[in-house]
């Protein structure tokens, strides 16, 4: 069966005895908005755990999460299946709640519990009908995240985040009571892995990312985990190649303008991330001589500050790694168009970069997400790029090669693989290749090759 098949088959059996079934949360959002969602999550009213349990079992093969929280699944079908719950505090701090089951609280206040009005629409599974209690169809209508209820909403500090995530996803904006509510909400509690996924979620799934920011900009929530983000408002820039505005403003634009192409990427989380932190350096290393802006060097400046940025929210090896290569690089590409570089100069810096390809679109992102738009690079880049792959794919000098040619492996053999690359980079095919690292070995290493058997 299908997981609709799934879900309505739950529904009829739960409505023989007695209860109701809802499709809750960002799936009825998503249903509303036009979007596809594949995150199937139902709601079970009316009957009793015993009741729920047995009709789950009658369906498939339940799995439970939780005794007494009431969240189930069934093996093979991703539906998530849950009864209301409700919250008893045992504490003062955020997580002191104990979970409860309550199948019979109502859809009131089942609904109420929830973070916005716009996820706490509920369609009836079997009638199609639509559970409004909190105006979310009217705030779906006029592009607005607002909050339910102010007490439930400070219970869990990520809802900050979230409200940010929401309207960036949707290009809505938070209600101002939401607003001055996250204003006063202490997030510095929050784990990482929290604060990343939301992040991951802003980056990936808007088509402008920078709301979130200018979102959380708003709420005045941008010192705890992103305030080297924050660091960048007031910067000023030379305004002969940026008239937009300080870094801020910039990094804003060019982060818009990387998610028009974060699809054709090899790592769009990495490419995103890249070109949020592309310009960090700029607050640390910018100079004004003679009335003149400066940024000399920011491209480098800039890495332990992006450093510092990416152990705060991961620790993903491969993200930092890719981050710091690009903020590195971000420059050459487009000063190399524009100097219209030779083509060994073009194939060095790409091999030096971790995702060629993607550079080059940070490098094309950089130089349009300002005012006046550089859009006259991509075409001298790409060309390069095509030529690099072309050449890459060519047989080349291997340590093998060296060995069969009577080099023995020593301290200078890395030395020689150098040259040997250089030369590849240069385009000389492998057999002019072979025989000049050969030469470097003799002359330059003063190496003694030996005779062939």
């Amino acid at each position: 069966m299908s997981n609709e098949e799934t879900v309505k088959l739950i529904a009829e059996k739960v409505s023989d005895a007695g209860g109701s079934v809802y499709y809750v949360g960002g799936y009825v959002r998503d249903k509303i908005l036009g979007i596809e969602n594949k995150d199937i999550d139902i709601e079970i009213h009316g009957a009793d755990v015993s009741a729920v349990e047995d009709i789950l079992d009658s369906v498939g093969d339940r799995m439970e999460f939780g005794k007494s929280f009431g969240i189930y699944g069934l093996k093979g079908c991703t539906v998530d299946i849950a009864l209301p719950r409700n919250e008893k505090p045992t504490g003062k701090g955020h997580r002191d709640f104990e979970i409860i089951a309550d199948p019979f609280m109502g859809t009131y206040e089942a609904a109420r519990r929830r973070d916005f009005t716009i996820n706490s629409l509920m369609e009836n599974v079997l009638t199609g009908e639509i559970t409004d209690h909190f105006g979310g169809m009217n705030d779906l209508k006029a592009g607005v995240i607002r909050h339910i209820d102010d007490r439930i909403f400070v219970e869990d500090p990520l809802r900050v985040l979230r409200a940010a995530q929401f309207a960036a996803r949707f290009n809505f904006e938070v209600a101002s009571e939401t607003i001055a509510l996250c204003r006063n909400i202490d997030i510095s509690t929050l784990s990482r892995e929290r604060i990343m996924l939301e992040l991951e979620k802003a980056l990936l799934k808007s088509g402008k990312p920078s709301v979130f920011f200018e979102e959380l900009r708003r709420m005045g929530q941008l010192e705890v985990w992103f305030a080297e983000i924050k660091a960048l408002i007031g910067v000023r820039q030379n305004t002969k190649y940026h008239r937009e505005g300080d870094v801020w403003t910039h990094t804003m634009m060019v982060l818009d303008e990387a998610a028009k192409r974060r699809d054709i990427v090899k790592y769009p989380l990495g490419f995103m991330m890249s070109a949020l932190c592309h310009d960090l350096g700029k607050a640390v290393c910018t100079t004004v001589t003679d009335g003149v802006v400066h940024s000399y060097g920011h491209e480098t400046e800039g890495l332990p500050v992006v450093q510092s940025f990416l152990k705060d929210l991961t620790a993903e090896t491969k993200l930092k790694k890719y981050v710091l290569n690009m903020t590195k690089l971000h420059m050459e590409p487009n000063k190399m168009a524009r100097a219209g570089s030779r083509l060994k100069k073009t194939n060095k810096l790409f091999d030096s970069a971790v995702e060629p390809f993607d550079l080059i679109q940070l490098s094309i992102c950089d130089g349009l997400g300002k005012l006046p738009r550089c859009s006259d690079s991509e075409e001298f880049l790409m060309q390069r790029y095509n030529r690099f792959n072309e050449i890459m794919s060519r047989p080349y000098v291997m340590g093998r090669d060296l060995i069969e040619a009577g080099l023995v492996p020593g301290k200078n053999f890395t030395q020689i693989l150098a040259y040997a690359h250089k030369l590849r980079l240069a385009g000389c095919d492998k057999e002019n290749a072979l025989r000049q690292s050969l030469a470097y070995a003799r002359t330059v290493l003063k190496i003694k090759i030996c005779s062939h058997r």
